[in-house]
Formats: C-alpha cells, structure tokens, sequence
C-alpha cells in the first residue's frame, strides 16, 4: 500500500528500539549535558555577537525565536532559535506554501522572502540553530537524533513517518550530513529509521563530527 510520504509501506524498514540500551541512553544523555553547558559557556561571546548583528539588522525584531515542535512519543517543547526571519513570519506561511520545495509533511523554500540578510548567513552556516544548546542541556532534544517536526507536519504523517518520534530528537542527524534540505521528506524519514535502529554512541560522535564538515561547507543549507 502506497503512504503518503511516497514509501511502499510493507518493503520499509520498521523502528526497533531493542538497541536503545539503558547504558547507552544514560551515557548520550550525560555527553549531552556535558558538551551543551560547556558549548552554551564557550560560544556565550558568538552568541553576543549574532545579537548584535540580528538587533542591528531589524532593531524592532526580537534576538530570540521559539517555536513549538514534538519531541519523543509527541511531546511538545518550545524549541529556541535565533531569529532569521522577519517579524510575524508565521503568518505567511499559508501564502507560502505553493512554493515549498520539499515534498510530503515539511514545508521548505530555496529563496524564502521571509529571511533577513542577517538570517541567510545564520541559516547557511546552521548558527541560527546555536540556541538549541539550551534545549539540550533541558532534556528537551539530544545532539543527535531526528529533527524534531512541527505539530502541522506531524498531522499529515503516516503510522511509518511518526515513528520518527520514537526517540528524543536532534539538533543533528544522518539526514543533515546526508544532504540536508537537498534531501525529500520521503529520504529524511527513511534515514531517522535507519539511525534509530543502529543507534551506538560511536555512530553519534561520527555524526557529529561529520556535521562539523557539512556546516563548513553549507551543505543543502537555505
């Protein structure tokens, strides 16, 4: 039976969480901790910085952007960002939504008119993400895991796409350093599932440092 989403639903591969072991649960959640409050300290003067720059840019706008999105099992949280677009941005989204350029349940366009000059630089080199730290050090997302979806996406999911929602999500994931926005909606849930059931804490340090190099080179960033 064809999904939504464009996968033969009985030839995917199924989430099996038998190696979501309590040592390695325990032990990502202690890294997490440890390198975002190390990361928050140390990036506090880029943070200062990408304030300024932001202020100056449209001093009417706030510095900070939060927006609701699902964690594991559907949780919601407010998850932080620093605010690439303009003011009231959200309220354009359905004049927008002809032009995304992802199919399935997520909404993406190349040329947003929505981002400021400012937001394009933040958005390709990924800084405007910095403030996930935060949502880390809470418990919220992990550093590694599938990007958590907002509550429109998710009402469009089938049963296969939400179990993307199995594990604690992502401020990176295989989906970022294989493509990123380059990559369908289809290929992007594909890829969690194919995460969730290899999961080990070497493949999240490769991960990591794999994202390093795709930030760089703003790999299938807008």
């Amino acid at each position: 039976m064809e999904t939504a989403s464009g996968h033969r639903g009985e030839q995917d591969e199924q989430v099996n969480l038998d190696g979501l072991t309590v040592t390695y649960i325990f032990t990502k959640r202690c890294f997490d901790f440890t390198a975002s409050l190390l990361g928050l300290i140390l990036l506090s003067g880029v943070f200062l910085v990408i304030a300024i720059l932001i202020k100056v840019d449209d001093p009417h706008g706030k510095v900070f952007y939060s927006q609701t999105r699902l964690g594991k099992a559907g949780r919601t949280f407010q998850m932080w960002k620093f605010r690439s677009m303009v003011v009231g941005a959200d309220k354009l989204v359905d004049k927008l939504l002809k032009k995304n350029d992802v199919e399935g349940a997520m909404f993406k366009i190349k040329d947003d008119p929505r981002i400021t000059r400012v937001g394009r630089v933040l958005r390709k080199y990924s800084l405007d993400e910095l403030p996930q730290l935060y949502n880390v050090l809470r418990g919220d997302m992990s550093l590694v895991g599938p990007r958590p979806p907002l509550p429109r996406e998710v009402v469009k999911y089938t049963s296969y796409d939400r179990q993307r929602l199995s594990v604690v999500p992502g401020v990176t994931g295989l989906w970022q350093i294989s493509g990123r926005n380059d990559l369908g909606f289809a290929e992007m849930v594909a890829l969690d599932i194919h995460y969730i059931n290899n999961a080990s804490f070497f493949e999240d340090l490769k991960i990591l440092l794999k994202t390093v190099i795709v930030v760089v080179h703003a790999t299938g960033a807008y």
